[in-house]
């Protein structure tokens, strides 16, 4: 909508600001009215409308098979739709239209906005299903057309009331229609329904909708005159219901086709189930991370007594197994502290990495451990040996790549490539987005002949399982463009969302 405004008509940004409220609501006038709607604005030379929005209705047949958003029609063409943006009235007079066989009854609802036209909206109603109307259409015809008087007004829809339709409530999750008093004089089946899982004994209809609201609810004391108000429709206002029973959504709109409140809608949705299931979740959610948390505490345990029984080891190569073994403890306990914090099983593995990096330079005074571009947000799946296969990478490489006291550098260099482009050959059951890892050091380099996937180091032997049997990616070490050893792992993951 926003390209075909500026494209097409002469509307300033406060006006199609306007026209978005409007189309935000227009779901309510189209259930309303069983009627597919289409908002027409005129071009900047007057001389064409174009299509800039359109909306079917979820109550009814739907007038038009194609989309009708872009299209552009001369001025005289329909002359509804000149009458109503010249007029600034709504204009229902003519005959049905025909459309591939279908009779069509086709209004015109002018869009005003502080004293001016800015477009027209054509309401198209299919009449080929037309029967004798129910109490229930008769109400929702009568309510669609309050609104349409009000929008023809300009005081609907409400400025500074942004509705999120996918959570508010719909005309078809249940409807209340209230007098001026408050006191209802209709509600739909499904409305009924939502007040009796509240626990209403008896009907709706000749009640205070707000005294009777707030009965239901809880007892805390003095009447809630905010709950009575709302529920009896003197401003448009959203909030949620909750009794021992149940929970219900409402949602008032009042009712000012002259100017007047001269009653109001109420929308109500029973989301009794859908809290139940959010609070299950929460619960679930807190399950998790105090799970993680204690692993983590459990972990560090662990590295507490091993660190302790390397301490009164007398052999150096076994003090030094132990504190490798501490270093490997230690960086699944990151990754579960960091779990323990989320809500969800994935992490920004680049904080990790970063902590990986400073507990295993600390074995090395005097090398510089670094990292450059980004590993990202990663499932805890993939985070967690990924975390073991980096320590033990960049253990061995500060314990292998340099004589006792050199000084150097090892570079962690991680970028991530989305899952647009074509696979290689033969990685048809690779995932298309990867993760590229380079562990780079500028020490001595590889020993002659060195092998790494048959050297029976056990550090090496951990990545090589870590690598391609748990993350399913590939891993190589050679030797560096200069000097030193680069080590390369190729994994997939999933692609950024």
């Amino acid at each position: 909508m926003n390209d075909l405004v500026r494209q097409h008509t002469a509307l300033t940004e406060s006006d199609l600001e306007w026209l978005h409220l409007l189309v935000s609501e227009w779901q309510l006038l189209s259930d309303l009215s069983f009627a597919d709607l289409v908002l027409w604005v005129p071009t900047r030379d007057g001389a064409r409308y174009v299509s800039v929005a359109q909306m079917r209705p979820n109550t009814g047949p739907t007038s038009y098979q194609d989309d009708m958003v872009g299209h552009l029609v001369p001025r005289g063409r329909r002359p509804l739709l000149d009458a109503a943006l010249d007029e600034g009235r709504i204009v229902r007079e003519g005959d049905p239209e025909w459309r591939e066989e279908v009779p069509v009854r086709v209004e015109s609802i002018p869009v005003r906005r502080e004293g001016r036209v800015l477009g027209v909206i054509a309401r198209n109603t299919n009449l080929l299903t037309v029967r004798t109307p129910s109490r229930l259409e008769l109400t929702y015809l009568q309510s669609a057309s309050d609104l349409a008087q009000m929008i023809a007004a300009g005081s609907f829809p409400f400025p500074g009331q942004q509705v999120d339709m996918d959570a508010s409530p719909r005309v078809g999750d249940g409807l209340i229609r209230l007098d001026a008093d408050g006191l209802v004089q209709y509600a739909s089946p499904n409305a009924l329904s939502a007040y009796h899982r509240l626990g209403l004994a008896s009907d709706l209809v000749g009640h205070h909708l707000g005294q009777t609201t707030d009965e239901l609810a809880p007892v805390r004391g003095p009447v809630d005159e905010a709950l009575v108000k709302l529920a009896s429709g003197y401003a448009p206002r959203e909030t949620e219901v909750e009794s021992g029973a149940g929970v219900i959504q409402l949602r008032a709109i009042p009712l000012k086709p002259k100017g007047v409140r001269i009653g109001s809608l109420i929308l109500c949705r029973d989301v009794t189930e859908l809290r139940r299931r959010e609070r299950e979740l929460i619960t679930k959610d807190a399950t998790i991370r105090e799970i993680h948390h204690r692993v983590k505490n459990n972990l560090q345990t662990v590295a507490a007594l091993l660190r302790l029984q390397a301490r009164r080891m007398d052999s150096e190569q076994g003090r030094e197994a132990l504190n490798e073994a501490v270093r490997r403890v230690g960086s699944i306990a990151i990754v579960h502290e960091t779990l323990s914090q989320n809500l969800d099983e994935r992490v920004e593995f680049d904080e990790i990495a970063d902590r990986v990096l400073a507990m295993v330079s600390e074995i090395s005074p005097g090398k510089t451990v670094r990292r450059t571009g980004r590993f990202g947000i990663l499932d805890a799946e993939v985070a967690t040996p990924l975390s073991m296969v980096l320590t033990e990478i960049l253990q061995n490489a500060l314990e292998h790549a340099f004589a006792t006291g050199e000084r150097g550098t090892v570079e962690v260099h991680a970028v991530r490539s989305g899952g647009s482009g074509p696979k290689r050959p033969g990685d048809s059951g690779r995932s298309d987005a990867r993760l590229l890892i380079t562990v780079q050091d500028d020490g001595r380099g590889l020993p002659e002949g060195f092998d790494p996937r048959r050297a029976g180091n056990l550090g090496l032997q951990i990545v090589r399982t870590l690598v391609e049997g748990e993350l399913g990616g590939g891993f190589d070490m050679l030797p560096g463009q200069e000097r030193g050893t680069r080590v390369i792992l190729d994994i997939p993951v999933e692609p950024h969302k």
